[in-house]
């Protein structure tokens, strides 16, 4: 059997976390949720193995890419991308230029664009 692979969602807005989760209901993924960076990371710690990361920009103490950054020296074989409902700004066009995150996805949140991504990721 296969294991499931894992897909971590950070974002300090609980409802987007959870239409992640229903997102992939009938997909073949274990679905991680936290609502900030720092606990983003002890799911990480406590999951080495997960495969794709997904977090929000703007989130308090902590944002989004201070956080990929972080995890991304901890854990380098997970793809890590943003989402956010802000349009790229430079900090976001350099995170994309320099591969720490590898997309980029705009809020609201999109069932298909986001399984899309997914699936791009892990190919």
């Amino acid at each position: 059997m296969n294991k499931k692979r894992k897909i971590l969602y950070v974002d300090d807005e609980v409802i987007n976390t959870l239409l992640l989760k229903k997102y992939f209901v009938k997909e073949d993924f274990e679905i991680l949720t936290a609502q900030d960076g720092v606990k983003g990371l002890k799911v990480l710690e406590e999951n080495p193995d997960t495969d794709i990361v997904f977090s929000d920009f703007q989130m308090p103490g902590m944002d989004g890419l201070e956080f990929i950054s972080l995890a991304k020296m901890k854990f380098p074989q997970a793809k890590y991308s943003l989402i956010t409902g802000l349009t790229a700004t430079p900090e976001i066009e350099e995170a994309l230029e320099s591969k720490l995150i590898t997309k980029f996805i705009r809020k609201p949140l999109n069932k298909n664009i986001i399984i899309k991504a997914v699936k791009e990721m892990i190919e």
